[in-house]
Order: C-alpha cells, then structure tokens, then sequence
C-alpha cells in the first residue's frame, strides 16, 4: 500500500487534487468527478477516492450552515433573494421525496446517479428537514458511495472498451 501512496503522490497528486475540486462543483459532484478523473489518468480506484473526498467535503458545512447562509444573502444582498427563494423551493420539493423515508429515503436520494440529485442537493434538504448532522451525515456519506460505485463502473466499462 505504501508503494502504491507514493506512486499516487509522486506521478497523480495533480490529478487526484484536480479531481477532488471538480467533485465539489454543485452540479457537476461526483457524477462528473470520477469520470473526468479517469480521463485524466488516474486509475478508476483514485478516481474513485479523490471524487469521494472532494463530494464529501462540502456536507457537513451544507447540512448545519445553509439556513445560515441564506438569511445572511437576503439581509445583505437582495439581488440575491431570488437566487435564494428558487434554492428553498428546490429544497422542500427535493425534500417532500426525502421525508417520506427519513434517513433511508435521503440515502437513496444522494445514491441515484442522475441529475437534481446528490450529495449537494441531499444536504440541502437535510438542512431543511431539520435533520441534525449526527443522523444525516452517514446517509449522504453512504449515499456518494453507493453513487460512486456505479459511477466507477460505469467509467470503468466505458474506458476498458477503448
């Protein structure tokens, strides 16, 4: 495994790092993290890690600190209150899907590879649900798993064609 970290450090470190950043694009997140990593050369297991890493990161800041953000927009810049009203309104509909299920429901959410979906838009309707971040946290982290695997795979397939 050492061998393999040093190799990683020494010939991808750019990558993985690049990787790990276009992972923590709202709309772009895992979903196009992984495979831009592959195509950038790293393979499909660091591709995998650095869009894992870099999804993850924002979550937690999202979950406990959103609500936060937004009345701190509205208060300072009301050009933004539209901006800001359309992200609370994709949030309680995101989150009417969620509430049904709880924990499982927001899970699944992030872990569905299509578009609207994910750890960001997951996040965001946690922190509208009012969900504490002890109990939201692992299912959006299980969710980017689960996400990240058939991600993987799917680059995995494509890239082993050619």
């Amino acid at each position: 495994m050492e061998l393999t970290l040093q190799w990683l450090t020494e010939t991808m470190a750019g990558e993985f790092t690049l990787t790990m950043l276009v992972s923590m694009i709202p709309v772009v997140e895992l979903r196009g993290g992984i495979p831009f990593g592959v195509a950038a050369g790293l393979p499909v297991w660091a591709a995998f890690l650095a869009a894992v890493l870099g999804n993850l990161i924002p979550v937690p800041f999202i979950i406990v600190y959103i609500r936060r953000i937004f009345q701190w927009m509205r208060r300072r810049i009301p050009r933004l209150n539209r901006l800001v009203d359309a992200l609370e309104r994709k949030a309680h509909l995101k989150g009417q899907k969620v509430n049904k299920y709880k924990y499982l429901g927001l899970m699944l959410f992030v872990a569905i590879p299509l578009p609207g979906t994910g750890a960001w838009t997951g996040s965001l309707a946690a922190a509208f649900l009012d969900m504490p971040l002890r109990k939201a946290l692992p299912s959006v982290i299980l969710g980017v798993l689960i996400a990240g695997m058939a991600v993987s795979i799917l680059s995995y397939g494509v890239v082993s064609l050619f």
